[in-house]
């Protein structure tokens, strides 16, 4: 008998073991005990129940309570409403930070542009979005001017060119990359001009009398080259990572290297974090590619070692002879 053949009912008693140990269980149900006609004690003794009783017993369905918005009034108004490719007015005119009036849309046509939107006399969340900003981009590789444009915009009618000269000069010396001085405008406009750009881009805020401010997110914005929106990015706080991310996908790939958009295989952008996560799938897809190529390289590898490693052949004996 071979091993084989002997091996066969083995096999069958651990299947056989298995399927009774995975089988479910099923309880045992008692019989009831019958009278002589032939009815259970129970359907003997089972009394029937008005309808109008049954519709009593039947549940109440609850309504749930409206969610109150406990929010101050003033914060209310406050959101960002994702308007991914939208696109933004670039028709609008605005004042640079020299007081020379420019088009939204100069700024943008060849390469994609980070915006931020903020005003100069913000006592404290403008200056953390911008701070984050300037941190970000100190770690990313692209330098503005070549890979991006940044544009600031104030959403408060009152701030002035001088302000944003002020705001320019203070970001810059944080930043000190080189050509962030032509790539980094800090504009300021009118009230209609504002509203128009905010609206495009779903930025909500609010002005507060009694503090003398605006109530309004954080967000920072990357728009593509025809001034589309494609990224938002919020908090105060911005992963260079994903900033690089925003703005290769927001150039179409045209720009960042090839280990970046082998990366942009294995991430994807979520709208409702802001952040690019880790695709699982891909990630194991790109695994098995890399292991398969991994294995053929070894083979070829571990080949052409034992053909340089075999001795050459003899000559026969015939051979020499007739030589």
């Amino acid at each position: 008998m071979s091993r084989r053949e002997r091996a066969r009912p083995v096999i069958a008693l651990v299947v056989l073991a298995w399927t009774i140990a995975a089988a479910p269980a099923r309880p045992v149900v008692a019989a009831e005990p019958s009278n002589a006609s032939g009815e259970t004690i129970d359907d003997a003794r089972r009394v029937p129940v008005p309808a109008e009783a049954i519709d009593d017993a039947r549940p109440v369905p609850v309504r749930a309570a409206p969610i109150e918005d406990t929010r101050p009034a003033a914060l209310r108004e406050v959101a960002i409403d994702q308007r991914l490719d939208a696109a933004v007015p670039l028709d609008l005119t605005f004042r640079d930070e020299s007081g020379a009036p420019v088009s939204l849309g100069q700024y943008f046509g060849s390469r994609p542009v980070i915006l931020s939107l903020a005003y100069y006399q913000c006592p404290m969340l403008c200056t953390l979005v911008l701070n984050g900003l300037v941190r970000a981009l100190r770690t990313l590789s692209f330098d503005p001017g070549h890979e991006f444009e940044i544009v600031t915009v104030s959403f408060d009618p009152r701030d002035t060119p001088e302000l944003a000269a002020k705001k320019k000069a203070t970001y810059l010396a944080e930043y000190n990359r080189a050509g962030a001085e032509r790539a980094w405008h800090f504009l300021t406009g009118d009230a209609d001009a504002i509203r128009r750009l905010t609206e495009a881009v779903g930025f909500r805020y609010t002005y507060v009398p009694e503090e003398k401010q605006f109530a309004h997110a954080a967000t920072i914005m990357v728009l593509t080259p025809d001034g589309h929106i494609s990224r938002y990015f919020f908090g105060v706080e911005y992963s260079a990572r994903d900033l690089r991310f925003g703005l290769i996908d927001a150039a179409a790939r045209k720009i960042g290297t090839a280990v970046d958009h082998l990366l942009l295989y294995c991430y994807r952008y979520d709208p409702a974090t802001g952040r690019y996560g880790a695709i699982t799938m891909n990630m194991v897809r790109g695994g098995g590619v890399l292991t398969v190529i991994g294995l053929a390289s070894f083979i070829i590898v571990m080949r052409r070692r034992e053909t340089q490693a075999a001795p050459p052949r003899s000559v026969s004996l015939r051979a020499v002879r007739k030589g």
